[in-house]
C-alpha cells in the first residue's frame, strides 16, 4: 500500500484494504467486566469481496477523470517504509514466520510471538511487503487487513457456516456437495445477497452462524493501527474466508471507549466516536465506504442497561441471577464509525403529563410539504428503506426514550422530555422522512467532552443542556436531530469533509428550533439573525487563533474521496489534538449554507433540500455532489456566476473568511437590540 506512516504527524491512518474485501455484516457478542474495565468477546465478520463504493455515485471517478491514475492516489514513495527504526517489525525477509497462531484458552499473548503490544509499537505499518501488496500477489498470500488499535487479540479462526442447520439452501452449486472453502463461501455469498424482504431471515442465519464451529486457525498479527489475517494458500480475496470469528478484549486505556462514573457516583462505560472511532471496541473496516449491518449481543451485571445502536427498543433477558443479556440489530448498512454503546445504571425517563400543551405541533401536513412526496427507486444499495414506506413517510414524530443517571431525573422531566417531540415533528416538516424507526436520547456523564453526538438511533447529550431556559436544550437537540439526514442517512465519503455533516446540522438548528418553537416569520428570522452574528464573531476568533491548514473545509482539494488501490488512507489532521476544539468546520460550512439560502430564497433552497435527501440517503457523498445538485436544479438567473469551482475556491479550500460573510460591529448591535425589544 502506497501510504507511509510518520509518527511524528497528526494524521489518522485508515489501513483496512476496503479495494479488495468488504465486510457486509458483524455480529458481536460481547461481556462488559466494570471491575477490570474490560469489553471481552467475539465478532464475527462476514464478507463481500470486490469495492462497493465503485458502485455508487461517480463523482470521484468525475474528480480524477482529467488526471492519470496516479494522480488519484496518495503521492507516497514506494516501498512503504516504516519510520521507526527503535521497534520491533516485520522484515521482508521474515516472510510469515512473525505471525501468531493462538490456541483455544490462551491468555493474552500481546507483546509475544508477533502479536505485538499496541502501546509498545509505533510503527504505522509492519512492513512494506504487507502494507504495499494485500491484494492479489502471485505466490504470496492474500492479507486482509482491519483496522484496530488498544486490543488484546486472542484468537483468529475460520468459522464453518456449513454446519449449520438448514444453510445448505444457500448452496446453489449442485457441484458442491463436499464442505469446503468454496462452498462455505459461497453459503455466504448468498448470505449476504438475500433482498431487503428477508431481513429477518437474514439477521437470523447471521446469529447462527456466529455461533458455528470454528475450521481452522488463521494467522494474525497486530500493530499499532491494525490488526493482519492471512490464511495459508489462499491468494485471492475471492478466496479468502467469507467469516471469521475474532476473539478478543479491549484495554482499559482504549481510546475508542471512556470507562467513568456517572453523575450519581455509578460505574459507566460509552463510547467516544473520535479521534479514532471503533478500532478501539473491535476490529473493523473504519473507512466511510465499508458499510455494514450489525447485530450485538452484549452482557452485563442486571443493575446495568444497555443502550446501542439499534432500530429494537431492546428490553434485557435474565440469563441468571445478577446478569443480564441484551441484543440490538441495524438493518441499514452504515459506516463502522458510526457505532455506539453506553453501559450504566441508566434511569429511563417517562413523560408525566400529556405533551399537547407547551410547544404543541400540528399534525396536518403543510402544503411545503407535497413536494418531497417522490416515488421511484431508491439510489442506495438494497436494505428495508423508511424512505420506501408509506406510513413512515408521514410519522413527524417516531417512538423516543430519555435515559439519564437518577440525580438527573427531575431535569430532564423539566427540560429535555417536552422538547423532543416538536424537535422531531420540526424536523419532518422541513425534510420529510425521518431515516431512522426510534431515537433513544441519554444525558452522559459529566467527562462527556461535547455538548452533544448522534449515532443511528440513539443521541448523547451533555447535562450542560440541561441547564438554564429550554433554549440550549432545544437547539443542540435539533443540531443532532439533524444529524439523522446529515451525517447518518448521508455521509462523507471523505473523513476530511466534515462541513458535509456539521455545516448541515448548525444550519438545520436554527430552521429546526424556529419550527419546534411555534414563531412568526419575522421572530424567527430575527432569532436566527442574531446567531448568525454570535457565529460571525466566534468564527472570528477561531480565524484569529489557528493555524491557517486548519482552517480549510476540503484539506485534500482535488484528491478528496480518492484512496490508494487497496482502499486505505490517512485523515488528515485526524489526530490534531487541537483539532477536537475547533469549529471552523461547523461555522464556515454553516456560512455557506446560509449563503447559499440566501442567494437562491429560502423556498427554493428548502425544496432543493428535501429533493437532495430523497436522492442520497443511505449514500456517502463529496462536496460536488451536493454543490452540482444544487446548481443543477435551480433557475439560471438565481444562479449569478454561482458554480462548483469558485465555490471550492472561495470556501472551501481556502483559509480565512469568505468575503461573502460580513457583519459589521454596527450591523451586530442594531440586530441584537432589535431582538431584545
Amino acid at each position: 500500500m502506497d501510504v507511509k506512516l510518520d509518527p511524528s504527524r497528526d494524521d489518522l491512518p485508515l489501513l483496512a484494504n476496503t479495494g479488495h474485501i468488504l465486510v457486509k455484516h458483524y455480529v458481536l457478542d460481547l461481556d462488559v467486566d466494570f471491575k477490570s474495565q474490560i469489553i471481552e468477546g467475539s465478532i464475527v465478520l462476514f464478507f463481500e469481496p470486490g469495492n462497493r463504493f465503485k458502485k455508487q455515485s461517480s463523482s470521484i471517478e468525475e474528480t480524477c477523470q482529467s488526471e492519470s491514475n496516479e494522480a488519484c492516489k496518495f503521492r507516497m514513495p514506494e516501498p512503504c517504509h516504516n519510520p521507526v527504526t527503535h521497534t520491533s517489525t516485520f522484515s521482508s525477509k521474515m516472510g510469515y514466520d512473525g505471525f501468531s497462531v493462538c490456541g483455544k484458552g490462551v491468555k493474552d499473548t500481546s507483546g509475544k510471538d508477533g502479536n505485538h503490544d499496541n502501546w509498545e509499537q509505533a510503527s504505522g505499518i509492519s512492513s512494506s511487503k504487507y502494507c504495499c501488496d494485500t491484494g492479489n500477489h502471485g505466490s504470496e498470500d492474500f492479507l486482509l487487513v482491519l483496522d484496530c488499535c488498544d486490543l488484546s487479540v486472542l484468537k483468529v479462526e475460520e468459522v464453518d457456516v456449513a454446519a449449520v442447520p438448514g444453510i445448505e439452501k444457500f448452496a446453489r452449486s449442485p457441484t458442491l456437495t463436499v464442505v469446503s472453502e468454496e462452498l462455505r463461501n459461497q453459503i455466504i455469498r448468498e448470505l449476504v445477497t438475500l433482498p431487503a424482504d428477508r431481513w429477518r431471515e437474514q439477521l437470523d442465519y447471521y446469529a447462527r452462524c456466529s455461533q458455528a464451529p470454528g475450521c481452522g486457525e488463521l494467522l494474525f498479527d497486530t500493530d499499532t493501527w491494525s490488526l493482519q489475517i492471512r490464511k495459508t494458500g489462499t491468494q485471492a480475496a475471492t478466496d479468502f474466508p467469507h467469516a471469521i470469528r475474532i476473539r478478543y478484549r479491549t484495554k482499559p486505556q482504549g481510546r475508542s471507549v471512556t470507562w467513568t462514573s456517572d453523575q450519581s457516583g455509578r460505574p459507566c462505560v460509552y463510547t467516544m466516536g473520535s479521534p479514532i472511532n471503533n478500532r478501539a471496541l473491535f476490529p473493523c473496516q473504519e473507512p466511510p465506504v465499508a458499510m455494514s449491518t450489525w447485530q450485538a449481543t452484549v452482557r452485563a451485571a442486571a443493575s446495568f442497561v444497555v443502550l446501542m445502536s439499534g432500530e429494537n427498543s431492546a428490553k434485557p433477558t435474565q440469563l441468571h441471577e445478577g446478569c443480564s443479556s441484551w441484543h440490538y440489530y441495524v438493518t441499514m448498512p452504515m459506516p463502522a464509525s458510526t457505532f455506539t454503546i453506553a453501559v450504566g445504571s441508566w434511569a429511563e425517563m417517562k413523560p408525566e403529563t400529556c405533551l399537547s400543551n407547551d410547544l404543541a405541533t400540528e399534525r396536518s401536513l403543510s402544503s411545503s410539504e407535497a413536494d418531497f412526496r417522490y416515488v421511484g427507486v431508491c439510489g442506495h444499495m438494497e436494505y428495508p428503506c423508511r424512505f420506501q414506506n408509506a406510513s413512515a413517510t408521514t410519522q413527524e414524530i417516531i417512538p423516543h426514550r430519555v435515559f439519564a443517571p437518577v440525580c438527573l431525573k427531575g431535569a430532564c422531566q423539566e427540560t429535555l422530555l417536552r422538547l423532543i417531540p416538536p424537535c422531531l415533528s420540526a424536523a419532518h416538516s422541513v425534510l420529510g422522512t425521518h431515516p431512522f424507526s426510534r431515537l433513544d436520547v441519554l444525558i452522559v456523564p459529566a467527562n462527556f467532552p461535547s455538548l452533544g453526538m448522534a449515532s443511528p438511533h440513539i443521541i448523547f447529550l451533555s447535562q450542560s443542556t440541561l441547564t438554564g431556559m429550554s433554549h440550549l436544550c432545544g437547539t443542540r437537540l435539533c443540531h443532532e436531530i439533524a444529524h439523522a439526514w446529515f451525517g447518518l442517512a448521508i455521509g462523507a465519503r471523505d473523513w476530511t469533509e466534515e462541513w458535509l455533516s456539521e455545516g448541515f446540522a448548525t444550519h438545520l438548528e436554527d430552521v429546526f428550533w424556529a419550527r419546534a418553537q411555534q414563531l412568526a416569520p419575522r421572530e424567527a428570522q430575527e432569532q436566527q439573525e442574531l446567531r448568525a452574528c454570535l457565529r460571525w464573531r466566534r468564527l472570528q476568533d477561531e480565524v484569529r487563533n489557528s493555524p491557517e491548514e486548519m482552517q480549510v473545509l476540503r484539506p485534500n482539494k482535488e484528491e478528496t474521496g480518492c484512496v490508494s488501490d487497496s482502499g486505505s488512507s490517512v485523515i488528515k489532521h485526524g489526530l490534531n489534538p487541537e483539532k477536537a476544539f475547533m469549529q471552523v468546520h461547523y461555522l464556515k460550512g454553516y456560512f455557506l449554507l446560509r449563503f447559499l439560502a440566501k442567494r437562491l430564497g429560502d423556498d427554493t433552497y428548502f425544496s432543493f433540500l428535501r429533493k437532495f435527501v430523497h436522492t442520497f440517503h443511505g449514500q456517502l457523498i463529496l462536496s460536488q455532489d451536493f454543490l452540482q445538485m444544487l446548481l443543477e436544479n435551480i433557475p439560471e438567473e438565481k444562479r449569478l456566476e454561482l458554480s462548483v469551482e469558485n465555490i471550492f475556491r472561495d470556501w472551501l479550500e481556502s483559509s480565512g473568511i469568505p468575503q461573502a460573510v460580513f457583519c459589521s460591529e454596527v450591523e451586530l448591535i442594531h440586530i441584537i437590540s432589535k431582538y431584545l425589544k
